[in-house]
């Protein structure tokens, strides 16, 4: 499992030197002739769904390629408001499989494990802050290069936070509530929700109440064998509490908006909040240069030290299919090693991409990750970070989730009725 205090320790380290959609985005064109074409050509087939960084990230591979002729990439990236997993499971069932894809870990891991190449050796692995390993980590063996560090929690616009008087950060519910209500005195629609998306609801919301947990692998392991329960626990009743209070205080259409129209609400500035993590810093970037922006929690109670925390923790892997031919593995395994070793890889993941990097040999400034990853850090610096856990669901769970979160936010189920449909689902998909 993620251990919290040495993935909080290794971010801190790195503070230290501080100073949706579906789209296709080929590098090449042309059909796959196994481990190399005829012209000596090896095409590496990238499958990834961070859809802020695809324009970054063909830029970078354009660089390898540059570097590397004898190397080019076709990139396909499905994500935001599309079902990743579900098209890679298509890739993979139509013999159309990605030379690297992508895994979130833990759970995911278990799943895909039969189709990862081993990666212990790799150059890059003592490199890795401690921690950040874990949830690709099988029986010994290493299994992915995680992406980077992110976190996620309420982002605000510092402007409208002023121009409404707000002058002290809220850091319980009852002061977000508070916040709320100034905002919208000031004529400032408080949030921008985008719960169209099943993963802001079921994922990244429904993982704070798991992580408010006294122990939340013990209360896993409760709603694993059946001992558990979702239904009366007094922070899942405090999510509803959340989920009510930014309906009241959103946009219009909540349940119809989707990820591209809720984080365009809030780089434009129709919104004061958005829940969402700092890979959006490259769309406010490009929507609106030089926003100032910042974290605040999804408070769940008036708890200051329990509240006042963001979710912290690596969201996906690189791997590589065990199963591509041998010159694609050879290839691909030199290109993540490039991408977080040379100079150029460091730049693009820093500066382009905007994250906060998962290796030591990687600086991060506030000036490149920019002001959302700052947040992070010294959140994280300050102890002040959950692990995420909705990335040891049973799999298959989080859409069902969503889905159950979806009718409880149009209205057609109560939080009750919810609360058991969780439960039903989890004890469906158990393992």
């Amino acid at each position: 499992m993620m251990k919290k205090r040495t993935l909080a320790a290794g971010i801190l380290s790195a503070s230290l030197v501080l100073t949706a959609a579906c789209s296709s985005n080929e590098s090449t064109s042309g059909e796959k002739a196994g481990s190399a074409e005829k012209n000596d050509k090896v095409i590496v087939d990238i499958f990834q769904g961070k859809v802020e960084i695809v324009d970054q990230l063909k830029a970078l591979t354009d660089e390898y390629t540059k570097q590397h002729p004898h190397v080019v990439f076709n990139i396909e990236t499905v994500g935001g408001g599309a079902d990743g997993a579900a098209a890679l499971k298509a890739k993979f069932a139509s013999n159309k499989a990605p030379d690297i894809f992508t895994n979130e870990g833990y759970q995911a891991a278990q799943v895909w494990k039969a189709k990862f190449e081993d990666l212990s050796d790799q150059p890059w692995v003592q490199d890795a802050f401690e921690g950040t390993l874990d949830g690709m980590t099988i029986d010994g063996k290493l299994y992915g290069m995680p992406f980077n560090i992110e976190g996620y929690g309420f982002a605000y616009n510092k402007k409208l936070f002023e121009k409404a008087g707000i002058q002290e950060l809220p850091k319980t519910f009852s002061e977000l509530e508070v916040t709320a209500e100034k905002l919208q005195a000031a004529g400032i629609t408080p949030f921008s929700v985008g719960y169209g998306e099943w993963w802001v609801l079921a994922n990244h919301g429904l993982s704070v109440p798991f992580s408010y947990q006294e122990n939340p692998d013990q209360f896993i392991q409760g709603l694993n064998d059946g001992t558990g329960k979702i239904a009366g626990n007094e922070h899942f009743d405090n999510y509803f509490k959340l989920i009510d209070l930014t309906i009241k205080y959103g946009n219009k259409n909540p349940i119809t908006t989707d990820y591209n129209t809720q984080v365009t609400l809030f780089a434009t500035g129709e919104a004061a909040m958005i829940q969402q993590g700092n890979w959006i810093q490259p769309m406010l970037d490009k929507i609106s240069p030089n926003m100032e922006v910042g974290f605040i929690p999804l408070a769940l109670s008036d708890d200051p030290v329990k509240a006042d925390k963001l979710m912290i923790d690596v969201p996906s892997n690189w791997v590589i299919h065990n199963g591509a031919p041998e010159a694609d593995k050879q290839a691909a395994k030199d290109f993540l090693n490039w991408m977080v070793t040379s100079e150029e890889g460091k730049t693009a993941i820093t500066k382009e991409f905007k994250y906060i990097p998962a290796f030591k040999t990687i600086e991060a400034k506030a000036e490149d990750i920019g002001p959302l990853g700052a947040d992070l850090l010294k959140y994280s610096a300050e102890g002040k970070a959950y692990p995420w856990q909705f990335m040891k669901y049973p799999d298959g769970v989080g859409q069902e989730f969503g889905a159950s979160l979806q009718a409880y936010v149009a209205g057609k189920a109560s939080k009750e009725d919810t609360m058991k449909a969780l439960e039903a689902s989890w004890a469906k998909l158990k393992r």
